[in-house]
């Protein structure tokens, strides 16, 4: 009966896949994959990194149809445009990142204005929502499969606005950063005007905003979440884990895990609660 378990786990799985290929300050691409079509949130690391990174989840890189880039910050954009070239893949941006990145609209790169569907295939459809971030025309991501379900990349946002908080409701799956402890921050070495930036509006979330955001929005409909672009100095994974499940309390009843850096770790199917192990 092992065909038919094989068979059965296929048709479960007919939706999307979310990979964070790696999180963090040293870079950032987050994969979605569907039956027929490949795409990357962000390219932040070199071109052969990406390649590497995309082999552990078994994806060849000329399979990636399409590549958003979220904002210009490097960690983000890096070899977005190289990729794009060298797969055959379509880039898109806004127009502030790729008039800061240096992309040519049109000749070098598709952009989209804020809240506009991006429709990359029947399978995949992607929503550019606009958060605060220092210096950049940023953007989180929700992306359906066509079938009801959504899932969420918010990253680099030092708030979460009314109209994030809206679009996150009712989303099967959720990828957000947890970037700091608020007493690590405080109590450690950085110049008080980077403790400034990063708590403040265009810096970054919170362990304690994370979870107090997602207390706000949860439902039966969360099936999974992944706290993402974690600080190495001024956070750590069981601070974000249990400040995010506290909040939430017991509202929040699927499987929660951590992206970290050296990715990819696991995977998520949308429709599917607890993650697969990727094995390098």
């Amino acid at each position: 009966m092992d065909w038919f378990k094989e068979v059965l786990c296929r048709l479960t799985r007919m939706g999307m896949e979310i990979t964070h290929l790696g999180s963090g300050s040293a870079g950032n691409s987050t994969l979605l994959r569907s039956e027929e079509t490949c795409v990357l949130i962000d390219c932040g690391f070199s071109l052969k990194q990406m390649e590497a990174r995309l082999g552990l989840a078994g994806v060849e890189p000329s399979s990636i149809d399409a590549i958003l880039v979220t904002h210009h910050h490097s960690d983000h954009s890096k070899t977005a445009l190289r990729a794009s070239k060298n797969w055959d893949s379509v880039l898109h941006s806004n127009l502030e990142t790729a008039t800061r990145m240096g992309w040519e609209p049109m000749a070098e790169c598709r952009t989209f204005e804020s809240l506009e569907r991006i429709v990359v295939s029947e399978e995949i459809s992607l929503m550019p929502i606009p958060v605060p971030h220092d210096d950049a025309d940023n953007v989180a991501v929700i992306a359906s499969n066509g079938d009801g379900r959504r899932a969420a990349i918010v990253t680099d946002l030092g708030e979460l606005t009314v109209d994030l908080m809206r679009h996150l409701s009712g989303c099967s799956h959720i990828s957000i950063e947890a970037n700091y402890d608020h007493s690590r921050l405080m109590s450690g070495p950085y110049p008080e005007s980077l403790k400034r930036r990063i708590s403040g509006r265009g810096g970054h979330l919170s362990n304690t905003q994370t979870g107090d955001a997602l207390a706000e929005i949860v439902s039966n409909r969360l099936e999974s979440l992944v706290l993402c672009h974690l600080s190495e100095r001024n956070n750590a994974p069981h601070l974000a884990e249990s400040e995010v499940l506290m909040a939430m309390e017991d509202k929040f009843v699927g499987s929660i895990g951590i992206s970290r850096q050296s990715g990819p770790e696991f995977s998520h199917w949308l429709g599917q609660s607890e993650p697969e192990r990727i094995i390098g």
